[in-house]
């Protein structure tokens, strides 16, 4: 019997074959890793991160293409593009009247008997735009008198209210080792009259240039009335001062780091009386307070008080001078100056703040928004459309908008002025302002 042999097969033959049928195994479990959502065992660390990453990303491409053909007529939320659709850090200064009720001039002023009667009342006096004891009564703002040596003050707790008042003003305004305010014209002022405007009415500040107050004097005081009513009106009865900041002819001068103008005679039309170039006193606007320099009041415009003219040195003798009513008096009273065209005249105001705003542009395109959760939107309950002519054309009516987190937690929402009907034949673009 005769046996066939095979000859042996080379080495070099037989491990290629060996490694076609290890590569072929290799394959096969890196299938099986793959489909199990493992990474590559021929990967490295990085390339594994690679390879992960590239799936979550066509998973999330995935989703969110689902989502927006699943909402594309039932929407609910829309994401903003941040390069296209918002619009930050926009500032804009706006300015509106002082007063309360936005009111760009006061022609009304009360003090309260309790406050000016009281210990408070020897140091300041609050005016308000109707009775203090009126419904929506509120402080407009303050008045007071300050001396350097407390004049015109009775002793009060060990001081003087006047010297106090002087005191807290200089503390407040002046830069360390200034002791005196000193006026345009290089006087100083040892006494002063002081306006401080009620905090929450300033919003930023006071707007320069935009503000005049009228002060009533006495007929034939000063030669300030000699060349024609020059630094105001003059009446049959009294003079009327009329005084503004010199903003519009000059910068700030910065004193310890707050913004200061002159107060000069003139009007917000025309501007600072050229004939006149004496500083009445000075102007903090970013503080809302002013500084009169009672002496030239004095001098110029002979201000009366019902204790002490003006045309009368006040002194630290014992004796109140009321000078709080003399200031008080003089606002109140040029308000109704008896003149045949009974003008009324008070203090005019405005203030300035600065808003920064955020600008969303909400795009809402013709496919989106055509249905309303509104429950009169539909009838029955299989939610049927309640008007036939809706069926093929439906139509909803956007009145609000509302801006959410990623948490879809309502943060803020916009009202429009009117109803904007909305189908699959319109767009719209509307524009939400937010301030800061």
């Amino acid at each position: 019997m005769a046996i066939n042999r095979q000859p042996a097969r080379p080495a070099g033959e037989v491990e290629r074959d060996r490694q076609i049928l290890e590569q072929e195994l290799a394959n096969v479990r890196e299938e099986q890793r793959e489909a199990a959502g493992l990474p590559s065992a021929t990967d490295n660390a990085q390339g594994a991160i690679i390879r992960e990453a590239q799936k979550l990303a066509t998973q999330i491409i995935r989703e969110r293409d689902q989502f927006e053909a699943r909402t594309s007529t039932g929407k609910i939320y829309s994401r903003f593009d941040p390069a296209a659709d918002i619009i930050e850090n926009r500032k804009e200064t706006i300015t509106a009247g002082l007063w309360s009720a936005g009111s760009g001039e006061l022609d009304t002023f009360y003090t309260s008997s309790t406050q000016t009667g009281s210990n408070a009342g020897k140091y300041y006096w609050d005016v308000y735009q109707s009775s203090s004891t009126s419904v929506g009564a509120s402080v407009q703002f303050a008045i007071g008198y300050g001396h350097i040596a407390g004049s015109g003050s009775v002793i009060n707790d060990s001081d003087y209210p006047t010297k106090a008042i002087y005191g807290q003003y200089r503390n407040l305004l002046l830069a360390p080792g200034d002791s005196n305010f000193t006026m345009k014209d290089s006087r100083n002022a040892n006494e002063i009259y002081v306006i401080n405007i009620q905090r929450s009415r300033l919003k930023e500040k006071l707007d320069p240039g935009n503000w005049e107050l009228c002060l009533s004097g006495s007929i034939g005081a000063g030669m300030e009335w000699n060349t024609g009513g020059s630094a105001g009106v003059l009446t049959t009865d009294k003079p009327i001062v009329k005084l503004i900041d010199d903003s519009g002819a000059s910068n700030a001068t910065i004193t310890d780091g707050k913004r200061v103008y002159n107060i000069v005679s003139g009007t917000i039309a025309n501007g600072a009386y050229a004939g006149n170039t004496k500083g009445y006193g000075l102007v903090y606007p970013d503080l809302g307070v002013m500084i009169l320099h009672a002496g030239m009041l004095r001098e110029d415009f002979g201000l009366t008080g019902p204790k002490n003219s003006f045309n009368v040195a006040v002194t630290a003798s014992g004796a109140d001078c009321q000078m709080n009513r003399v200031l008080f008096e003089s606002i109140s009273g040029s308000i109704s100056p008896n003149d045949s065209a009974q003008t009324s005249y008070g203090f005019a105001a405005r203030n300035e703040e600065e808003v920064t705003s955020t600008f969303y542009y909400v795009r809402v395109k013709n496919a989106d928004y055509n249905f309303s959760n509104n429950p009169t939107f539909t009838t029955g309950s299989l939610g049927a459309l309640r008007h036939n002519s809706m069926v093929n054309n439906p139509k909803s009516y956007v009145t609000t908008v509302g801006l959410y987190n990623d948490k879809q937690e309502l943060l803020a929402v916009a009202k429009l002025s009117k109803p904007l009907i909305k189908s699959f034949d319109r767009e719209a673009l509307i524009k939400v302002k937010l301030d800061f």
